[in-house]
């Protein structure tokens, strides 16, 4: 009897195992020598990728690596994940790395959820980790479950197609293994191997909505309604996917027909309106080369201009406008910062990214990655909450910069500073922001220059001069 409970087991277990590495090879998600850095939490999700890709390592032709991040928020249990995910990547004989982030005080700084900072750091360090090892792909351990949460949460909160497809399997180097499968196999898997894992005890509070409807909705919805509602919601975000992917592409066509920044009106005019509202999504996103921060409300502030006529635009992120005229309809840069009396000429244009490029060694020419500003330029004094990033990513006040470089305290507040929201991009004078520096990802620069009335560039023993005059507008010259 006991021969046949383990043979069944077995072979459930065997089932499972070839069913997600049928998805990974459906989905194309590595290729044969390729280095696979792994985010495990300690959870039973990020337990059951871990084992699994180590398992597959050699029949996939992969090297595992692990990442593990303590937040810093849930203190001894925290550091329980942490001894867990070091023990266990020791057993395995899997190369680890584990990074420590005080969660809540970024979120504070920086004005975001709990959640999404630590999203954003979390994906920060596992891009850095990947580098170091040299990986190809990261393996985050989204599952079935997990998808459904986000297409209802997308739905909730509205959402054209793309979010309705949910999470998709691949995204650049990112790699969801585990997506062809619940919550529910996931632990199965586990407790048939005698396998533990750590419980975060924040995923039973209900603070978030996702939470919310993790732990209320889709239960209720599954004992209610359908017991196989998840999958059906699925199937449903698969469809919208295959949809979204093709208007994605008539897109794309029709505009490297006509400019991929500009159409022409009468061609626009005549596309269906769900086509149009794609158009519009891409040329923004090529003008930009980001759409993170791209609303429904973008692109219907577009779709409303008037026509056929001159004159009519829309102003949208990125130091982007929607300008409409009698024959196109086009997205141009327009970069604006706002006037502060008393502060020096300083120019601001844009440049595309060229193959070869020799940054400016002049102190007041200084060129910025473009496609990192989020909240808007502005040109003016310090203030308070102002602060820098320095090489390694770490950040410092700009209270802090000023003490340490011995500037007088009478000066520190006529120097002026070139700024996205607090986030202060150039001391002018002295140095800039590490994060807006120009990288090989790099896309469109933002050039500022310091002018001085009559047009001559600041020479280079000024730098303290803050009475000049102000500037604004696209090209400040």
């Amino acid at each position: 009897m006991t021969g046949k409970m383990n043979a069944k087991a077995d072979a459930k277990r065997n089932k499972f195992r070839k069913k997600v590495l049928g998805f990974i090879r459906k989905n194309h998600m590595t290729d044969r020598g390729d280095g696979v850095l792994a985010a495990v939490s300690g959870g039973a999700d990020s337990v059951c990728l871990l084992l699994l890709l180590h398992e597959m390592a050699a029949e996939l032709g992969i090297k595992v690596f692990a990442f593990h991040m303590n937040h810093g928020i849930r203190g001894a249990e925290a550091d329980r994940d942490e001894r867990f995910v070091v023990e266990l990547c020791e057993q395995l004989n899997i190369p680890l790395t584990v990074a420590h982030e005080k969660v809540e005080e970024y979120a504070a700084e920086h004005g975001l959820s709990g959640e999404e900072a630590g999203r954003i750091l979390r994906y920060q360090h596992l891009g850095e980790t990947a580098k170091k090892y040299q990986c190809a792909k990261i393996a985050v351990a989204h599952h079935e479950d997990d998808d459904a949460e986000t297409v209802l949460l997308n739905l909730f909160r509205g959402s054209g197609l793309a979010g309705l497809s949910g999470i998709r399997p691949v995204r650049e180097n990112i790699i969801r293994p585990l997506l062809c499968v619940s919550r529910k196999e996931i632990e199965e898997y586990l407790k048939e191997q005698e396998l533990s894992w750590c419980e975060d005890s924040t995923n039973r509070e209900n603070d978030y909505t996702r939470n919310k409807i993790r732990n209320e909705l889709l239960p209720w919805v599954t004992e209610n309604i359908n017991s196989r509602a998840a999958e059906h919601i699925l199937a449903v975000s698969e469809f919208a996917g295959q949809a979204d992917a093709y208007f994605e592409m008539e897109a794309e066509k029709i505009l490297q027909a006509s400019g991929n920044t500009k159409i022409d009106t009468k061609n626009f005019d005549t596309q269906p309106e769900i086509l149009k509202t794609y158009i519009v999504r891409r040329m923004i996103l090529n003008a930009a080369g980001k759409a993170k921060d791209i609303t429904e409300r973008h692109i219907r502030s577009v779709m409303d201009l008037s026509g056929p006529g001159g004159g009519h635009t829309a102003d949208l992120p990125y130091g982007l406008k929607a300008v409409r005229g009698y024959e196109t309809l086009e997205i141009i840069h327009v970069q604006i910062a706002e006037q502060v009396p008393g502060l020096p000429k300083i120019r601001l244009r844009t440049i595309p990214r060229k193959k070869e490029l020799e940054i400016p060694k002049n102190q007041y020419t200084k060129w910025f990655d473009y496609d990192k500003i989020n909240v808007g330029l502005s040109i003016r004094f310090r203030q308070n909450g102002d602060y820098l990033t320095l090489s390694g990513g770490g950040k410092k006040k700009l209270r802090r910069f000023m003490i340490d470089e011995k500037i007088p305290e009478n000066e520190r507040d006529r120097i002026p500073v070139l700024a996205d929201g607090d986030h202060v991009l150039w001391v002018v004078g002295y140095r800039i922001s590490d994060y807006y520096k120009i990288t090989d990802e790099t896309e469109h620069i933002l050039e500022a220059e310091v002018i001085l009335p009559g047009g001559e560039k600041q020479p280079e023993d000024g730098g303290r001069q803050a009475d000049i005059c102000n500037c604004k507008g696209e090209d400040h010259g």
